[in-house]
């Protein structure tokens, strides 16, 4: 065996440890994300003055995740990989803390600030996937990603199981799952203990100081991975964030719409164990085609009917098609920058990411509530609403394989 085959091998056996603790993290601390996704607009629906905000809690974790994304990837470039996911766990611990206070005094600002402080784990767990990159050879690389994406499908067990056990465990509702939050996220920090990402070296002043964002972001291959992501993500928030609120507003109960979100979470990961695979084998591009084909199913499927056969296939379709197209797009991404570019350019990423999935949260209260008078008619303009940026990011790679390879680099 020669020594790049020895020194890959060592790579990928510190890669595949690394692995199994961002899997337990994301099955673990990750449950916390469908328990507030699943009873966060059903809250804030009790709590707002106005029924078109009942989405905007969840808005504002996602807002909160886009505004921490580039502090949080530097303090990773600078501290390592270990301190943001303890800054994130404590933020999810916090978020749940001042979540469970607006519950208790019926505080919508209360509980919109502890939305917000949510946000700070939602972008460390964002991390996760880049974090599998780190120490993997380029071959384990996609693999490495996906079996972190994979974690997720624990988490979407777990969570919504969750919600229905703490859901109404107190006379005041959801308040025993905002407390649950907080011991996810003080159990699950430990599992950072035994992460073995080294510190990335301060550059030396000759050392390589790489493209500025605006360069990063005007590289062809970056930009559609970008505008992929970011669509893929986006649609599937602008979806999901309206189903409990669809659902329940469609004559089914809370249990039938912690059931959907279970579907949707599995469908979003259990694809993780075999995404990485087909990457290698038909290229990243191609998956990430696939995945947006399989988001617009989704829609076409919803806009059938509203009942809950229909909304099990249209959520199953979404988590499908979010795997493939975000996942394909991350690995895109993770092979268009080099290491001493990483914390510019990830959290870069996660900003425009997050950014999209903020509009879309916000868009998809205002398109539930506050389009037509019923709410199989909002449900019907959620969905409608995909088009334009299905044909957007479908247009973004048809012209990167279009172009020459060596412009596309």
């Amino acid at each position: 065996m020669t020594d790049t085959a020895l020194s890959d091998a060592d790579s990928d056996a510190r890669a595949k440890r690394n692995v199994t603790v961002l899997v337990g993290a994301q099955a673990l601390l990750g449950a916390q994300m469908p328990m507030i996704f699943t009873i966060g607009g059903l809250a804030g629906q009790s709590l707002a003055p106005n029924a078109c905000l009942a989405t905007l809690p969840i808005s504002l974790i996602v807002l909160g995740s886009m505004i921490s994304a580039t502090p949080l990837s530097w303090a990773m470039q600078r501290y390592g990989r270990r301190t943001g996911f303890f800054i994130g766990a404590m933020g999810g611990a916090t978020g749940g803390a001042v979540g469970a206070i607006g519950l208790w005094y019926a505080s919508f600002p209360i509980f919109l600030a502890g939305s917000l402080l949510t946000g700070l784990y939602m972008s460390a767990q964002g991390f996760y996937r880049f974090a599998a990159a780190d120490t993997a050879t380029d071959a384990f690389r996609p693999k490495a990603i996906s079996y972190v994406m994979a974690g997720g499908l624990a988490a979407a067990i777990i969570g919504p199981q969750l919600v229905k056990v703490t859901s109404q465990a107190f006379v005041i509702p959801f308040l025993g799952t905002y407390l649950a939050v907080i011991a996810l996220n003080v159990l699950g920090s430990a599992l950072f203990l035994a992460l073995d990402i080294p510190t990335p070296p301060v550059p030396a002043e000759d050392a390589p100081k790489g493209r500025s964002r605006w360069e990063l972001i005007t590289t062809p291959t970056i930009a559609v991975a970008v505008i992929c992501a970011t669509v893929s993500y986006a649609l599937m928030h602008l979806v999901m964030t309206s189903t409990p609120l669809a659902v329940v507003g469609c004559g089914f109960n809370e249990g039938n719409a912690a059931d959907v979100v279970t579907a949707h979470v599995l469908a979003m990961y259990v694809p993780s164990f075999f995404t990485g695979h087909l990457i290698a084998r038909f290229g990243a591009k191609t998956i990430v085609a696939t995945g947006l084909a399989i988001l617009g199913a989704a829609g076409a499927v919803a806009l059938t009917g509203v009942e809950l056969e229909q909304f099990f296939l249209a959520l199953v379709l979404l988590g499908v098609g979010w795997n493939f197209g975000f996942i394909g797009a991350t690995t895109m991404l993770a092979g268009a920058h080099e290491p001493w570019e990483r914390g510019r350019m990830q959290g870069l990423n996660d900003l425009i990411v997050f950014g999209g999935v903020t509009f879309a949260s916000l868009a998809s209260g205002g398109l539930m509530n506050c389009t037509g008078g019923s709410a199989m008619e909002g449900w019907m303009a959620v969905n409608i609403a995909m088009v334009p940026f299905l044909v957007l990011a479908g247009g973004a790679l048809i012209w990167l394989a279009l172009r020459p390879r060596d412009m596309a680099a």
